[in-house]
Order: structure tokens, then C-alpha cells, then sequence
């Protein structure tokens, strides 16, 4: 779930990686899933040779963070500059989905990341970072200390509560939304617990809320938030006219947003409609989840262009795995299951991923494969958990009576 950055441009900061986390091993060569075949891995001859050069910063914004970068490197130990420049290179993460900005936030508050009492500051900088990284219970006790001692701190709540969503806890996730509406506006306070109560067997109640609160409000971010809460609500709830209405409502924001792209990509494909996700996604192929959706639509219109995409999937999943980063494995799971039809290895890594993050899509994952493996045991944790949140979702409760039926 995407989280909406409450601060104004100038109180975000920015992410750097020095010179020696730069230049990190690259993996080059041929990388499969199944049987993993390994050229040996590239080394760089040295710490300065380039292996690849990332999109120019070419608009005024970007411009802007590239001073920060500038000024933040001759006076590294300057917390005020810090923390403002790692908060716009995590919205520049976030509106790119592209990771690497998150270790250079990190580094750039490195001079205070690891203390015993790091500044409330790099505490909230540092809970975003390891909310990208999977570590939510980290990011929550890093929450909890910023809470502490600044009960005020309106992004502190709303990180928090779509951390506990994300976790499926929705009735903690509610609490921390209800503090938003004393600290922060009509909207986003709605948006946040529309979609928790949505979750929690109230889906028409939160919908229809959230739909009369966003009618009255011109925070174009905000709406943009609300917008895509509403669509997946409405799709969950199988009302697929009202859910492309809004999908198209926030798309015509032109405020670029990776979320709603997949969220938009993946009610395409649910439809049928493939030739529309190649003309959303054809541009898109840096974000890892858009090119999965585009390697989907590929498949179902036996596109030539599917094996080039499929193998830089795969490329992309196995590197991520030597680095030892797990937090691909929604992903993973969808491209053994869908495109590379191996539900025994899609279930194990789903229940993996199950294990750390219970969005919808997760369970439906896991679900899906049990479906597919004929391992219809396997998905009752996931069973369970949906009769006992109560969660509305034609999707989901379509494969729980497959399952029933086997």
C-alpha cells in the first residue's frame, strides 16, 4: 500500500550511498529460477568503473534535490539538511519504485542511523527504510520511539497505521488513522481508515464514506490516495464500472504514482483486457512489479516480446536473492506461478511472503497456487485469517469455494 508523504517539499530529505556502497557487485550473466545457472559473477576492475548509468535529473525538482546532494556533501554532518535531503530522495523512491534511492537516504543520515538515540528525525526516516525493507516490526518499535516523543507527528501515525494494515492488523491500524483526524486533513484522515475498515468486513460503509469526503476536497495527493483506495475497494466488492471509474478519476491527476499503475495493471488483466496493460506499461519497463504486469498482458496476447521480458524477470529476482534481499517474494511468486507455471515452488515462496505482509493480493497469491498445486491444505492459515477479518472480496471468496470444492 502506497503512503501519501504529508510534508511539504521542504521538509523532505535525501538518500545517499558513499562511495564503497555505490559500486556494489553487479551480477552478470545468465540467471534462471529452476535449475539457477551462474556465469561468474562480474567484477568491476575498480571502485570507479560504471555499470550503469541511472535516468538523468532533468526537471526542476530533481535539480533540486541534485544541489541538496551537493551542499549535504560538503557539510555531511549538518542533521537539518540531512534529513531534509533524505526525505526527498524517499519520495523520489517512492514515486519511482526504485530502491536505490532508500540506501542513499540511509546514507545520508549514516552519521546518525546507528546511535543508541538517534534524532526523532532519522528515526522516522530510518522506520520508512525499513518499511521498504520488509522490517516492519523494526520500523514500528522506531515508530513507537518517535510517538514518544512526538505524539503529534501526523506521518509517524499514518506510517504506522499502513504498516499494521499491511500486517493485517486492522483494528490497531484504525486507532492510529482515528489520530490523524485532529493532525492532519479530512481526507487523508478518511483515506486511512476507509481503507483499513474496508479490510475488516465493512467495505460499502468505508466506500461510501470515503467516496462523499473526496468529492469535497482539491488535495490532489490526498486524492490521489483516496481514488485508489476506492477503486481496489470497489473491485473487491465486484463493482468493476465504479472501480475503472476511479481508476481513470486518479490516472487523470497526472501525478505519476507506480501503486496505482500495478493496482490499474492488475484489474486490467482481471478484466481480460491485455492490450490495455501493453499500452499503460509499455514505457514502464525499470519498476520490477510494472514489467511483471506487462510480461502477464504479453503472455496472454503470445507476444514476441515476452521471452526478452521473462528473462530480465528473472535476472532481476535472482540477483536481488544473491544479495540476499527477500523482499521480492510476492513477485517471485507470481512469476513461477503465472508465467513460469511452477505452483510448487510459487506456494512455498508465497507462504513465505504470507509469513511477513497480508494484503489482499497476498492471500490471493497463496491461494491461487494452492489452487494450482493441488495442495488445498496448504492455504488454510490464509482461509482462516480471511473468516476471521471478515475481509469482502469476490476474488478471494471465488477461489476459497474452489478450494472447498476440492
Amino acid at each position: 500500500m502506497l503512503i501519501p508523504i504529508l510534508c511539504n517539499s521542504d521538509c523532505f530529505s535525501n538518500r545517499f550511498l558513499n562511495k564503497s556502497r555505490l559500486y556494489f557487485l553487479m551480477v552478470a550473466g545468465l540467471l534462471l529460477f529452476g535449475n539457477i545457472s551462474l556465469a561468474a559473477p562480474y567484477l568491476p576492475a575498480s571502485a570507479d568503473e560504471v555499470l550503469e548509468r541511472l535516468p538523468a535529473l532533468a526537471n526542476g525538482s530533481d535539480q533540486q534535490l541534485r544541489q541538496l546532494q551537493r551542499t549535504l556533501n560538503s557539510d555531511p554532518k549538518n542533521l537539518d539538511l540531512a534529513i531534509r535531503t533524505a526525505n526527498r530522495l524517499i519520495e523520489k523512491a517512492r514515486a519511482d519504485a526504485d530502491p536505490r534511492y532508500y540506501g542513499y537516504a540511509e546514507a545520508a543520515v549514516s552519521h546518525w542511523w546507528s546511535r543508541p538515540q538517534p534524532p526523532s528525525g532519522v528515526l522516522m526516516l530510518r522506520a520508512m527504510i525499513r518499511q521498504h525493507r520488509h522490517d516492519f516490526d523494526g520500523a514500528l518499535a522506531d515508530l513507537r520511539d518517535v510517538l514518544d516523543e512526538e505524539p503529534r507527528n501526523a506521518q509517524a501515525w499514518l506510517t504506522q497505521a499502513v504498516i499494521l494494515g499491511v500486517k493485517g492488523d486492522y483494528e490497531q491500524a484504525l486507532n492510529s488513522c482515528r489520530m490523524l483526524k485532529r493532525l492532519s486533513s479530512r481526507l487523508v484522515a478518511a483515506t486511512c481508515s476507509a481503507n483499513a475498515a474496508s479490510l475488516s468486513g465493512k467495505a460499502r460503509q468505508a466506500y461510501q464514506y470515503l467516496k462523499d469526503t473526496e468529492a469535497n476536497s482539491d488535495e490532489v495527493q490526498a486524492q490521489l490516495w483516496a481514488l485508489t483506495v476506492l477503486a481496489e475497494t470497489a473491485a473487491r466488492l465486484g463493482d468493476n464500472k465504479a472501480a475503472e471509474t476511479h481508476y481513470l478519476q486518479a490516472l487523470a491527476l497526472r501525478q505519476r504514482d507506480v501503486y496505482l499503475l500495478g493496482a490499474y495493471a492488475d484489474f486490467l488483466l482481471d478484466q481480460n483486457r491485455p492490450a490495455d496493460v501493453v499500452s499503460l506499461l509499455k514505457e514502464d519497463t525499470r519498476v520490477d512489479g510494472l514489467l511483471l504486469r506487462l510480461a502477464l498482458a504479453e503472455q496472454r496476447l503470445a507476444s514476441a516480446a515476452l521471452p526478452q521480458h521473462l528473462d530480465e524477470l528473472q535476472a532481476r529476482m535472482a540477483a536481488y536473492r544473491l544479495r540476499g534481499d527477500n523482499i521480492h517474494q510476492r513477485e517471485e511468486a507470481r512469476i513461477k506461478l503465472q508465467l513460469l507455471k511452477q505452483p510448487g515452488d510459487a506456494l512455498r515462496l508465497a507462504l513465505l511472503n504470507w509469513n511477513v505482509q497480508r494484503e489482499p493480493w497476498d492471500a490471493r497469491l497463496v491461494l491461487e497456487a494452492a489452487l494450482a498445486a493441488g495442495e488445498a491444505a496448504a492455504a488454510k492459515p490464509v482461509s482462516d485469517w480471511l473468516a476471521y477479518t471478515h475481509m469482502e472480496d469476490v476474488a478471494l471468496q471465488r477461489l476459497i469455494e474452489k478450494l472447498e470444492q476440492r
